[in-house]
């Protein structure tokens, strides 16, 4: 969808219109559902749900309706490191369908593997890093953490990214 478009759609859902929230929704829903599934793995859909329950209740206040992707993957992460936490002692853990590995099924499911055994701050970090980009300050930001910890935490997820796939 165009930026054009989309800030009407925020503009409309701002102030009530139920067809542009769910058009708005229908957009993000692939790019929640993304950082999701990183960071919180299998508990992906409990997260997305807490992610779209907050943008419902918070669009009224983005007062930059161009702003609403950054808006939305601060909230995305936010909830899907605490989702992750709340299940961080439970083992079972599906494959992971969104690792991007250049067309190659068998390294993304590596990489996934791989990713599923780090803890969801470690694997916020690399995500945030990595797959979306971000420079370190920020992922700080977005993390609400200095960017110190931010280093420091990439210095560790990479070490243990690098010990796992070994």
């Amino acid at each position: 969808m165009r930026d054009e478009e989309t800030s009407r759609l925020v503009v409309a859902a701002q102030q009530g219109d139920v067809f542009a929230m769910d058009a708005l929704i229908t957009e993000l829903t692939p790019y929640v559902g993304r950082i999701c599934a990183s960071v919180a793995l299998e508990h992906a859909p409990d997260a997305m749900q807490e992610v779209f329950v907050a943008v419902f209740r918070g669009l009224h206040g983005l007062r930059t309706p161009e702003a609403l992707y950054g808006w939305v993957r601060v909230i995305a992460v936010r909830e899907a490191v605490r989702v992750a936490r709340q299940h961080r002692r439970e083992v079972a853990v599906p494959d992971l369908a969104d690792v991007p590995a250049d067309g190659d099924a068998a390294l993304a499911g590596d990489v996934a593997d791989v990713l599923r055994r780090l803890g969801p701050q470690q694997r916020a970090v690399l995500v945030l890093r990595h797959l979306e980009g971000l420079d370190e300050q920020e992922v700080a930001r977005l993390l609400d953490v200095p960017v110190g910890t931010v280093r420091s935490r990439l210095f560790r997820a990479r070490a243990a990214f690098r010990r796992a796939w070994e």
